[in-house]
């Protein structure tokens, strides 16, 4: 039973600038208020104001939100708004509103909006819509069992809702939906082999271009960090997958997504012990998120090439595994020693970096699962961010603060190269000790990503899995990214950064 790509659920959206002279809904609609947190008396003006003014007086003064029974039984759902919401607040704010509302199989949810701050209004519902979209999500089933499937069908917006961009919203949540999806699938049912076949269809339908590098060419091709990986894989399924996207007229040099694709990671000969294993068929979100942001992007017609390389491979233990010290040569010549072969993102990546930069790129994404040190330095609520160009740290905080997926930038000085030092090769791999990984990690991969090109690095190990969700996610797996990716490069688009 091979379980089939996702799609966006259906919601039917409607914006009316009119509010409702009366809120008798039908059985089945449930309603979202929203009332600017400086001026509660707005609620006055609500056919319920009497009503409200009394069952509001049973919260404490700092509920937010509250779930109440309007008079005739209509569940309702009522939030003060800052004038100012944005990002992550308000993504938090609205699966707070709407989680309550869809366990109790509301068919259709009503939002008035009492702002004053028609902004406002705009960032919440398209907040709204969002946690609407990652609730509806169906992860994949290998079951007979019939799934749960929310009731949800509609979503009516009353009030100065006109600007608010609901394609942005539909783009980037299916993105996200696809990127959860395939992490959540299990080893045995998302092999290297197989993610290439679930990439190749969608790329068949949605009109990119495909290559994929196999080990046969990365052979040729001297690509020994990334073979590194694979030399105890049972099957040779493992490569580069290359999907190419192009609007006519977008010009040549692409922008270029780039995914650590990790479908099992064992740690090789220095193999994970304890429960340190279970999970890692996750190991390839970092490739999930990138393709799901080239799917975005597609569908918001982005103006500019993007190429998206994703890095598949599985991490095995057996006879033929590299070991500690040995030294391998990557595709750009440059050589590595080895020394924690449960390093091996970085190696993946460090020849699909050197690949990704023979075709010239303006500008790199780079997504991966990557270190436990950006955990130890983050939490679980943010994920780290390197960067080649110091004047990027501060646009990389706002694109995250505007988005909604935060992200922080940790220093990339070349002083820290000394610690990289081998007495045998041009670099080791990571250091025998001490803490940091993450900045030693990205200075690693700075050493496969050609000068010219502008580049950002994404660990995202703090953020790929959280339990409970974040923001307006529900699920422990994130996929977190994608919201960021479409920000940042309509940004490097419109020469905002």
């Amino acid at each position: 039973m091979k379980p089939e790509l996702p799609r966006l659920p259906e919601l039917k959206l409607d914006v009316d600038h009119r509010i409702p002279a009366s809120w008798d809904f039908d059985t089945g609609v449930s309603l979202i208020i929203l009332v600017p947190e400086s001026n509660h008396n707005a609620l006055g003006k609500a056919p319920w104001a009497d009503y409200l003014k009394l069952r509001l007086a049973d919260f404490p003064d700092n509920a937010n939100p509250m779930l109440i029974s309007g008079p005739r039984g209509t569940r309702a759902a009522i939030a003060f708004v800052a004038d100012d919401v944005g990002g992550f607040k308000a993504l938090s704010q609205a699966r707070k509103l709407i989680e309550p509302l869809l366990a109790e199989r509301s068919r259709k949810i009503n939002v008035i909006s009492l702002l004053e701050q028609e902004q406002a209004g705009c960032v919440m519902a398209e907040a709204l819509v969002a946690a609407a979209y990652a609730a509806l999500f169906q992860p994949p089933k290998i079951s007979d069992d019939v799934p749960d499937k929310l009731p949800l069908s509609a979503m009516n917006f009353f009030g100065g809702f006109e600007t608010a961009d609901f394609r942005y919203v539909k783009a980037t949540a299916e993105g996200n939906n696809l990127a959860r999806w395939l992490t959540e699938l299990p080893g045995n049912y998302l092999t290297p082999g197989i993610y290439r076949e679930y990439a190749e269809a969608l790329a068949k339908v949605e009109g990119w271009d495909a290559q994929f590098y196999d080990l046969d060419q990365l052979e040729r091709l001297e690509a020994g960090a990334f073979l590194s990986v694979v030399e105890a894989s049972p099957n040779r399924d493992a490569g580069i997958l290359q999907l190419q996207y192009r609007l006519k007229g977008s010009g040549d040099n692409p922008l270029a997504l780039v995914g650590k694709g990790i479908c099992f990671d064992t740690g090789g000969s220095n193999l994970k012990v304890g429960g340190s294993m279970l999970g890692m068929h996750g190991d390839m979100q970092g490739s999930a998120v990138a393709l799901g942001t080239l799917l975005a992007l597609t569908r918001l017609n982005f103006s500019q090439p993007v190429d998206c390389w994703l890095a598949l491979a599985e991490n095995h233990i057996g006879s033929r595994a590299v070991k500690c010290n040995d030294v391998v040569t990557a595709m750009n010549g440059r050589t590595i020693e080895l020394i924690n072969t449960d390093a091996e993102g970085r190696m993946v990546l460090a020849d699909t970096l050197a690949l990704a930069c023979r075709r010239k790129p303006r500008a790199i994404l780079d997504y991966a699962t990557l270190t436990g040190a950006v955990v130890s330095a983050l939490g679980q609520r943010m994920a780290g961010a390197m960067t080649n160009r110091r004047n990027w740290i501060e646009p990389i905080i706002q694109t995250g603060e505007h988005c909604g997926e935060r992200v922080w930038p940790f220093p990339y000085e070349d002083d820290y190269d000394e610690d990289l030092k081998s007495e045998v090769a041009d670099t080791l791999q990571c250091r025998t000790e001490g803490a940091g990984d993450h900045i030693y990690a990205a200075r690693f991969l700075g050493k496969f990503v050609d000068k010219g090109v502008d580049w950002v690095h994404m660990d995202m190990a703090s953020t790929g899995s959280r339990k409970g969700g974040l923001a307006h996610i529900p699920t422990d797996h994130q996929g977190f990214g994608v919201r960021f990716g479409v920000e940042w490069f309509n940004r490097i688009a419109e020469g905002i950064v």
